[in-house]
């Protein structure tokens, strides 16, 4: 018995088994998604914003949010409301 006679017959298998349409394999996109993706329900109407930090920033947002009880998108929720609030803009208070 070779080495690679298992992976042989999982290769045959997979040959031998009919194959299904790409169609059947993708999610069903809600209404307004792009076709193939599976996007929660809670990020409807929004809006992702990126930035790019250190690994120590990183880290210390994680650990602020599990000493609060909460998650980092909160903590920048509260952050950017900070920000709009400082220099005298409506905060939107997302969190």
């Amino acid at each position: 018995m070779g080495r690679f006679d298992g992976l042989k017959a999982s290769i045959e298998a997979d040959k031998a088994a009919p194959k299904r349409s790409p169609a059947a394999a993708k999610p069903k996109a809600d209404k307004g998604q792009k076709e193939g993706t599976a996007t929660p329900k809670s990020r409807d109407g929004k809006r992702g914003i990126l930035g790019y930090f250190s690994p120590e920033l990183g880290k210390a947002l994680r650990l602020l949010a599990v000493e609060r009880d909460t998650n980092v998108q909160a903590l920048m929720g509260e952050a950017f409301d900070l920000l709009l609030t400082k220099y005298k803009k409506h905060p939107f208070g997302e969190r």
